[in-house]
């Protein structure tokens, strides 16, 4: 699963923690991944840990195609406060309450093997 640019992220997963790429020269945050930093140039990277929290930007109702009986999930755009935008899973909400905005933060749960990031409303907003 995980390739050289984004080890660090699953690392920080299997950890708890929300790990976004920040450049060593000028600390902009580039999410997905990329080898150079867009700003200033720089190929030196560094680890920002993400405070978790983000809202709802956008969101499909998703469906494995060849497995009908499987149940659907929400699959997520979340912009984290950090400035930059993640996909994921936006759990324990039904499909017809998520909105555009609302208040999210991460959780970590393994899946397959795989610790993922996952999304759910923030406590205190359910």
């Amino acid at each position: 699963m995980a390739q050289k640019d984004d080890i660090y992220f699953w690392e920080g997963a299997r950890e708890g923690r929300l790990l976004l790429r920040s450049c060593a020269e000028c600390g902009r945050i580039a999410h997905p991944p990329v080898p150079m930093c867009p700003q200033c140039h720089s190929l030196e990277w560094g680890t920002r840990q993400a405070s978790g929290r983000g809202t709802v930007y956008a969101w499909i109702d998703s469906r494995h195609p060849s497995r009908v009986e499987s149940p659907s999930r929400i699959v997520a755009l979340i912009d984290l406060e950090e400035g930059v935008r993640l996909v994921s899973n936006l759990r324990d909400i039904a499909l017809d309450d998520v909105e555009p905005g609302l208040p999210v933060e991460v959780f970590f749960e393994e899946i397959n093997g795989h610790v993922m990031p996952q999304f759910r409303v923030m406590e205190g907003r359910a």
